[in-house]
C-alpha cells in the first residue's frame, strides 16, 4: 500500500498538522511506504501524483478545503479520502464528498454533523486522532523541565496547578470554570493557581483581556494567569505535566487532542458530556464530565466568498443548528472540589486514563485501524 498523505507538512504546532503527522509516522512505523506534502502545494503533489503513484491520497483538514483534499488528486486519476474535522455548519462541496467512497472523521459527533447537513453517513468511518505516548509519559514535577516551567508561570512547588490550553481558552470552557472556582472558597485548600495557555491570534488577544475582566470579577485575580505563547509539540508534554488537573469542558470540540495527551500523561480531566469527548473520555472512570447546562442554536448563518458564495450570503436552517454547548457549572465545581482535596482519586484516574490512551489512541494503533479500513472499504492492499 502507498499512501500519500496533505496536511500542513512540514507540520507547524497546531492540531491539524499535528493529526496528519502522527499517522504519517504511524504508518512508517508499521512498514507502509507513506509520504507527506503540503496540501496547498499544487506542484509537489503533481510530481508525487507522477512518480509515487499513491493507491490512496489521505488529506487532512475540515470541508472547506476539498479543493486541495479532494478535487485536486481527482483531476490527477488519485483516489482522495479526506480526514475531516467539524467546523460549523457545511455550506457547500455536499455532491463533491456524497460522490466519495469513503470519508474519515475524528469523532462519532463529528460523523453526525455531517450527516446532519447532507452526507451520506455509509460513507463515513471515524478514526481518532493518535497520540504519541512515547513522548506523553507522566512526569514527575521535579523533572528539570517541568520544574521549570512550573516556576516560569509563577506556580510555586506546593501550589495545585489547574491547566487549559486552546487556541482560546473561552472556547475550551474557561469561564465556566471559572464561575466554577469562584463558588469554592472554603471548600478547598488555598494553595491553587489556574493556568490558561494559549497562542497568540487577534481574537485571542480580545477575548483574553474579556476573561481577565471575569475573573477580576469574580474575586479570582491573582489565582487566574494567561499566558501567550506559541509552544512546540516537543515542549508540550512538560507543559502537561507541570499541571496536577487538566479542565477544559469545552464550548465545541470535535475530537480533543489535549485532553487525550493529558490522560497519556497521566492527569484527570474535567471535559464535558457532548461531542468528541464522549469518544476520548470515560466518566468516572478516566475523567469527571459535566453535563450540557446549555446548547446556543441558530437559526441562519451569513456566509460569504470563503463558502463559495456570493457576500452576505444568507443560510436559513429547516431545522435549528447547535453551534456551541456550555457546562453545567455545579458539575464543574463538584468536580473541582472533589480532584482539589483528593490526590488518590486524581492518581487513580490518571492512571486508568493513560492506560485506556495507550490501548486506543497510540499513534500506531491509529494507523493500523487506518490500514484496516483502507482494506475493508476500498480495497487496497
Amino acid at each position: 500500500m502507498k499512501v500519500l498523505l496533505l496536511f500542513d507538512y512540514p507540520p507547524a504546532p497546531g492540531g491539524l498538522a499535528t493529526q496528519g503527522n502522527l499517522l504519517y509516522h504511524g504508518l512508517l512505523e508499521i512498514g507502509v511506504n507513506a509520504l507527506a506534502v503540503h496540501y496547498d502545494s499544487p506542484l509537489e503533489k503533481e510530481w508525487y501524483y507522477s512518480s509515487f503513484k499513491p493507491d490512496v491520497v489521505v488529506g487532512v483538514g475540515y470541508w472547506g478545503y476539498c479543493p486541495q483534499l479532494v478535487l485536486h488528486p481527482q483531476r490527477f486519476g488519485m483516489q482522495p479520502v479526506p480526514w475531516l474535522v467539524a467546523d460549523g455548519y457545511i455550506a457547500n462541496y455536499q455532491d463533491v464528498l456524497n460522490d466519495l467512497p469513503l470519508i474519515l472523521v475524528t469523532s462519532q459527533w463529528v460523523k453526525e454533523m455531517y450527516i446532519r447537513d447532507g452526507i451520506n453517513g455509509d460513507k463515513i468511518a471515524v478514526l481518532p486522532v493518535g497520540c504519541n505516548t512515547d513522548r506523553f509519559i507522566p512526569l514527575p514535577k521535579d523533572h528539570p523541565r517541568v520544574k521549570a516551567i512550573r516556576e516560569s508561570m509563577g506556580v510555586a512547588p506546593d501550589e495545585l496547578m489547574l491547566l487549559t490550553i486552546g487556541g482560546d481558552a473561552c472556547s475550551k470552557g474557561a469561564r465556566e470554570v471559572m464561575q466554577a472556582l469562584s463558588q469554592l472558597s472554603g471548600e478547598v485548600p488555598d494553595n491553587w493557581k489556574y493556568i490558561c495557555k494559549v497562542w497568540p491570534q487577534p481574537r485571542t488577544s480580545i477575548q483574553n483581556k474579556a476573561d481577565q475582566e471575569l475573573a477580576e470579577e469574580l474575586g479570582l485575580d491573582g489565582k487566574v494567569q494567561y499566558i501567550t505563547s506559541i509552544v512546540s509539540r516537543e515542549e508540550m508534554p512538560y507543559l502537561i505535566n507541570a499541571c496536577d488537573i487538566y479542565v477544559a469542558p469545552s464550548r465545541l470540540e470535535g475530537f480533543g487532542m489535549p485532553q487525550v495527551e493529558a490522560g497519556a500523561c497521566e492527569k484527570p480531566v474535567i471535559g464535558i458530556r457532548a461531542m468528541g469527548m464522549l469518544d476520548t473520555l470515560v466518566d468516572g472512570e478516566t475523567a469527571l464530565l459535566a453535563g450540557v447546562a446549555e446548547k446556543i442554536v441558530v437559526n441562519e448563518v451569513v456566509l460569504g466568498k470563503e463558502s463559495g458564495f456570493e457576500a452576505d450570503h444568507k443560510v436559513v436552517f429547516s431545522t435549528p443548528r447547535t453551534v456551541d454547548y456550555r457546562a453545567d457549572i455545579n458539575d464543574i465545581r463538584r468536580h473541582l472540589q472533589r480532584l482539589m482535596t483528593d490526590a488518590t482519586y486524581r492518581e487513580q484516574l490518571g492512571k486508568a486514563a493513560r492506560k485506556r490512551v495507550v490501548a486506543n489512541f497510540d499513534y500506531r494503533v491509529i494507523a493500523r485501524q487506518f490500514v484496516q479500513l483502507m482494506h475493508e472499504k476500498l480495497n487496497i492492499r
